[in-house]
């Protein structure tokens, strides 16, 4: 069974409560970001996980960023809750670059698949209902980041 399967598996139950706290560990939510893109090291696949988890902690407000705080593992919490509320929402080709603005060597299209692979495990990890309630903060084009479609625009 791959990370990501176990990690959904495994949260399936715990996030039927609202403002349960994952059951997955940090390593486990580094473990699952690794395979999910792929990264050489566990190092590399965490580096790229807290970049990505601070860029979105900026644009995540109320009480989506505590529900999505609570449900993360709590080193993923902190680095999430960590960051001040953003002053302009980005689109979401805007976050790709200002993620990659914070990876050296970095380009677009890299960005997009780290973005991509921690932003996916993210959504396994809290669940659909808050992966639509985060999304409907966002600027559209953000849904396909976290691996979902966008074919009609978040009412």
């Amino acid at each position: 069974m791959s990370a990501t399967t176990a990690m959904s598996t495994a949260n399936a139950t715990n996030m039927t409560r609202p403002g349960a706290r994952s059951t997955t560990s940090w390593g486990g939510f580094v473990d699952a970001v690794r395979e999910s893109g792929q990264y050489t090291t566990a190092a590399e696949a965490e580096r790229i996980a807290r970049i990505v988890l601070s860029a979105l902690g900026g644009h995540v407000v109320g009480d989506e960023r505590v529900d999505l705080a609570r449900r993360m593992p709590e080193e993923a919490a902190r680095v999430i809750a960590s960051r001040i509320p953003a002053t302009r929402q980005l689109t979401a080709a805007e976050f790709v670059d200002d993620v990659a603005a914070r990876i050296e060597g970095a380009t677009p299209v890299t960005a997009r698949w780290d973005v991509s692979s921690v932003l996916s495990v993210l959504a396994s990890t809290v669940g659909d209902e808050l992966v639509v309630r985060v999304l409907r903060q966002l600027p559209s084009g953000y849904a396909l980041l976290f691996g979902r479609a966008e074919l009609a625009p978040m009412t």
